[in-house]
């Protein structure tokens, strides 16, 4: 028994280690966005707002976050798109090859995201486009399709085709079936995959560092740029935008959607 309570108190002391492990950074970024003094300070000197008040006065910042939560929510659609039906078509289309294809789609994960940048730049290069919007969201696209490719095979995995069948057998067609039986059941990994997408995308500097234009820079390139000349609080505001800015995306799908429902998938 004393055992048992010995494994448990250290099972207990691990997780929390690592979740402060995982937090304390954030917890310092919020410091230093609240600091009066432009540097980090320990113990803080006290409490000001003025580094927010630069960053949403700045007419560069604000047109780098538009920019952001454009390519991130273009990215979002069509990689939830794309990466859903891909998933789809792997577990369902008895396509020959499907370990390989799957490998294929999840690859961008294994390589860095520095190098798909500067592939596509080349290529963009080759063909003479320039450095357009789309091709900025094509970058993060490949990037953020095998988040959802992966979260929607792991839900499919367990998906009961006899649903599918019993609602064919009672009439439904098949875009019906879809919509009504398949959709539904799938959504946690669709949702998952999609919230992966838009963080990874808003917060995306290695692909966009190569694919963005003078005057059209994204938060983390202008931020990145920022730097070079001067460090302050105005980097630890926008970071704290950024982070409360991905907690509402899931905080908006959970009051949407219901995330907490899913969370045994």
């Amino acid at each position: 028994m004393l055992s048992l309570k010995v494994g448990r108190f250290l099972y207990l002391a691990v997780n929390w280690a690592v979740l402060a492990f995982l937090l304390l950074p954030i917890l310092i970024i919020f410091v230093f966005a609240l600091n009066p003094t432009p540097y980090i300070e320990f113990p803080p000197v006290g409490v000001t707002l003025k580094w927010f008040d630069k960053f949403f006065a700045s007419p560069q910042f604000m047109s780098a976050l538009l920019l952001s939560l454009e390519v991130a929510a273009l990215t979002t659609i069509a990689a939830t798109v794309l990466g859903a039906s891909a998933a789809l078509g792997i577990a369902r289309g008895n396509v020959p090859g499907s370990r390989l294809i799957t490998a294929i789609m999840l690859s961008p994960l294994m390589l860095p995201a520095i190098l798909t940048g500067l592939a596509l730049f080349q290529t963009y290069v080759l063909m003479d486009v320039g450095r357009p919007l789309w091709g900025l969201v094509v970058g993060h696209c490949l990037v953020t399709v095998p988040y959802v490719v992966r979260t929607t095979l792991a839900v499919l995995h367990n998906f009961d085709l006899r649903l599918e069948e019993a609602a064919r057998n009672l009439g439904a067609s098949p875009q019906r079936t879809f919509f009504e039986v398949t959709l539904p059941l799938i959504k946690p990994g669709v949702i998952a995959g999609g919230i992966f997408a838009f963080i990874v995308s808003f917060d995306q500097f290695p692909v966009s560092l190569f694919l963005v234009s003078p005057g059209q820079e994204t938060l983390p390139i202008t931020l990145f740029n920022y730097l070079k000349y001067d460090l302050d609080g105005t980097i630890g505001a926008a970071s704290v935008v950024s982070i409360l800015l991905a907690a509402l995306v899931v905080i908006g799908l959970d009051r949407t959607v219901g995330l907490r429902s899913y969370v045994k998938l």
